[in-house]
C-alpha cells in the first residue's frame, strides 16, 4: 500500500513538475524581494547604531568595516535568490523537452496520417478516394450544429473548418485566394502560422492556431468537400493537407 502510494506520488509530482517548479519560481521572487528589503533594513540599523557609537567601541568605519558587519543577514535572500534562478532554470528545460517530445510525436502521426492518405488514395483511386472524404466530412458537419457555432466571416456560401470546427460565409474563390497569399507568405519569410490563413478568410485565431503552422517543407494545400449542415444548407467543408505543426518554425 505504501509502496503504491510512493508511486503515485512520484507520477504526480513527475507530471506535474513544470508547474510546481514555475510556482516555486514565483514565490521565490516574491520571497527574495522580501526577504532583501528586511536585511537592507536591518543593516541599515546595525550601521547606523555603530556610527553613532562612542568612536572607541566602533573603530575604523570604512567599507570593508560596513560589509564584514551586515553580509551575514544577506545569506537567506542570496540562497533563496539562487534556488528560485534554479528553480525557473529546471521548469523551462521541462517545458522545452515536453515540447521537443510533443512535436516529435506529432511529426510521427503526421507521417503515418499522410501515408495512409497516400495508400489510399493508390488503392481507391482518385473519385473514391474522394466520396470517402466527403462522407468523413459529412458525419463532421452533422455531428457540429450551426446552432451550436458562432458563424462569422462574409460570402456567400457556408463553410465548415475542419481543424478548428468553426462555420464561416465565404466562397471557393476566396479560400483559394487565402491560400495562395499562405504561399506567398510562406515562400517569402519561409514560414507562416495557422492564424494567418484564419485571418485571410475573417477567422479569429486561437490558441492552437497560433502555435501551429507550416514551413517551406510543408506547402499546404486546401481540399473541399460539398455536405449539408444540419439545417439542410449546403455546405462546404474546408480541410488542410497538409495539417499545421507546432515546430513549423524550426524546420526552415
Amino acid at each position: 500500500m505504501l509502496a503504491e502510494l510512493q508511486k503515485k506520488a512520484q507520477s504526480l509530482l513527475a507530471e506535474n513538475a513544470s508547474a510546481i517548479l514555475t510556482a516555486s519560481g514565483v514565490a521565490g521572487t516574491v520571497g527574495t524581494a522580501v526577504l532583501t528589503g528586511r536585511a537592507s533594513f536591518k543593516a541599515a540599523k546595525l550601521i547606523e547604531e555603530l556610527e553613532y557609537a562612542p568612536e572607541e567601541e566602533r573603530g575604523e568605519l570604512d567599507k570593508k568595516a560596513k560589509v564584514l558587519l551586515v553580509w551575514p543577514l544577506f545569506l537567506p535572500p542570496v540562497g533563496l535568490g539562487g534556488a528560485t534562478i534554479a528553480s525557473i532554470i529546471m521548469a523551462n528545460r521541462i517545458s522545452a523537452k515536453k515540447a521537443a517530445a510533443l512535436a516529435a510525436a506529432y511529426s510521427i502521426s503526421d507521417r503515418s496520417f499522410q501515408e495512409y492518405k497516400e495508400k489510399a488514395l493508390e488503392k481507391l483511386g482518385v473519385n473514391k478516394e474522394q466520396k470517402l472524404r466527403d462522407e468523413v466530412a459529412q458525419d463532421r458537419v452533422t455531428k457540429n450544429p450551426t446552432s451550436e457555432v458562432i458563424i462569422v466571416g462574409s460570402g456567400d456560401v457556408l463553410c465548415y473548418d475542419m481543424l478548428t470546427g468553426r462555420y464561416f460565409q465565404s466562397s471557393v474563390e476566396k479560400i483559394n485566394k487565402a491560400m495562395t497569399k499562405i504561399h506567398s507568405e510562406i515562400y517569402h519569410h519561409m514560414y507562416t502560422s495557422f492564424s494567418s490563413f484564419c485571418e485571410e478568410l475573417g477567422l479569429t485565431p486561437t490558441d492552437y492556431t497560433e502555435e501551429v503552422g507550416w514551413n517551406t517543407n510543408d506547402i499546404p494545400e486546401v481540399q473541399f468537400s460539398t455536405t449539408t449542415s444540419p439545417d439542410d444548407r449546403p455546405c462546404i467543408t474546408v480541410s488542410l493537407s497538409p495539417v499545421p505543426r507546432p515546430d513549423y518554425g524550426t524546420l526552415h
